[in-house]
């Protein structure tokens, strides 16, 4: 891999200008990567490239930031997962940044070194790759592409599942039989049903395999969210998802790829190129297998529906009957400021924050509730400041009802699919989509169903086909 040679470079640079980098997700871009530092002794060399966007903070409780991962395209013709370091130090950070590789080198976090919010310009970030790990020799050509994509930060912490509303539509977790929220103060092995108030219940109508008379084991490996972990800022948009099957052999991309069009979805295929028309749109007909491909692909994984409730009310009592933003508040968008599909298009009416009970038959763009001064009640923010998760898109998580769901033990994705374009992770839930549910409502649904502890549809059969109301976001355990 004559990564010194400036033919090389140049042959880089133009097999670059047919596949440029893109926006994922309110606005983040990558510029196009080049590959400097070669060390043909230990075989490695440095991926630099410059990523920005928008609507960044840190502060004294947590930060977003950007996962990235490499893959590249060797002698086969195939995209791979790049192989980086995991020694934090190997990496070059640019003056302001922070980089925190991942234990397994699928990726890194990039996240601010300080306090502080608004747009983030990252210059020149160098990530130390291992080709010969991934078995690229030194004289080998090859292409690399570098993608991004948002995360939150969710803190290690005790919180609660559960409001405790008395409501029978809202069917949620409880404090053995009562009506009580259960808090989670830890990530040990947990007694599910019975009558103890030290077990975790369900209100749920029976849809669970555990009740008052019948206990089961969610054993210590099952993430509960205590310990901190990384979650997707945003659902997966359409053009991260076409971004995805352009990464895919043609085989693994028609099995994932939805081919629908209406209620919103504009990914579509020309030449075997795939490209969305509203790419900041929150991408729906995803079914169980594509989100967990989807996962697995980026080194990411499912996050749980404990995570899910953790993510949304952080560690703050319980508010009966809250959505996602801590209230009761709720106003349905049913318009748009501006051209929709453009990336910049406002709700209507003013004050909108959700997108529920068919206002408008599709999800819109991802962030659009949030502006540099929202209060989290406008944005439609989770304490934490994750977007969307009351409304827009139902997300798919791993779930408690049953013992292919508990058997989730929080492994990573390794970047690689199976032959047909499957998750291929050891204790998934399974491509068929026994162990998902969905949570948190979606466009399509009343109010009730957006609020946060509702659980009426986490044993929905979601199966392997796409819903035109259904999305996915994805986590990491925090490194």
């Amino acid at each position: 891999m004559k990564f010194s040679s400036w033919f090389l470079l140049a042959i880089v640079l133009l097999i670059f200008a047919s596949f440029p980098q893109v926006a994922m997700s309110n606005n983040i871009q990558v510029t196009t990567p080049i590959l400097t530092g070669q060390n043909t002794g230990t075989h490695y060399t440095q991926v630099q490239f410059t990523v920005t966007w928008d609507n960044s903070w840190r502060d004294v409780v947590n930060w977003d930031a950007a996962w990235v991962f490499v893959k590249y395209k060797g002698n086969d013709g195939l995209w791979h997962h790049a192989t980086l370091s995991a020694t934090g130090s190997d990496h070059t950070a640019p003056a302001g940044s922070t980089i925190t590789p991942s234990s397994d080198g699928k990726g890194v976090f990039i996240y601010r070194s300080t306090n502080g919010s608004g747009s983030n310009s990252f210059a020149n970030v160098k990530l130390h790759w291992n080709y010969g790990t991934d078995g690229v020799g030194d004289n080998d050509l090859v292409t690399v592409k570098v993608f991004a994509i948002e995360m939150v930060y969710v803190p290690q912490a005790s919180f609660y599942v559960g409001d405790g509303t008395s409501n029978n539509v809202n069917y949620q977790f409880s404090q053995g039989n009562t009506t009580n929220p259960f808090q989670i103060t830890g990530e040990g092995q947990l007694t599910l049903g019975g009558t103890s108030t030290s077990n975790l219940g369900s209100r749920n109508n029976g849809s669970d395999d555990f009740n008052n008379s019948q206990t089961q084991t969610l054993l210590a490996a099952f993430p509960k969210g205590y310990n901190a972990f990384y979650c997707m800022k945003y659902e997966i948009s359409q053009g991260q998802y076409a971004d995805f099957l352009n990464a895919l052999t043609s085989t693994q991309a028609s099995t994932r790829y939805a081919n629908q069009n209406g209620h919103g979805y504009t990914i579509s295929v020309t030449g075997g190129v795939y490209s969305a028309s509203a790419p900041d749109c929150a991408c729906n007909y995803l079914g169980a297998p594509d989100g967990l491909a989807y996962c697995d692909w980026a080194g990411l994984r499912p996050i749980t529906e404990l995570e899910f409730e953790k993510a949304c009310r952080g560690d703050q009592t319980p508010v009966a009957d809250e959505f996602a933003w801590g209230t009761t508040n709720i106003v349905r968008q049913t318009g748009f400021g501006g051209t929709e599909g453009s990336g910049t298009e406002t709700a209507t009416p003013s004050g909108a924050n959700c997108n529920y009970n068919d206002g408008l038959d599709r999800p819109v763009r991802c962030g659009i509730y949030a502006t540099g001064s929202s209060s989290r009640e406008a944005a439609g923010a989770s304490y934490y400041g994750i977007m969307e998760l009351s409304g827009n898109l139902a997300d798919g998580v791993v779930i408690l009802g049953n013992s292919t769901g508990r058997g989730f033990t929080g492994n990573h994705g390794d970047g690689n699919l199976d032959g047909s374009g499957n998750a291929s992770v050891s204790n998934w839930p399974a491509t068929s989509g026994i162990g998902t549910g969905l949570r948190g409502g979606n466009y399509l649904y009343a109010a009730y169903n957006e609020r946060v502890s509702d659980r009426e549809n986490s044993l929905t059969a979601w199966g392997a086909g796409g819903q035109f109301n259904v999305g996915f976001r994805g986590g990491h355990t925090g490194p």
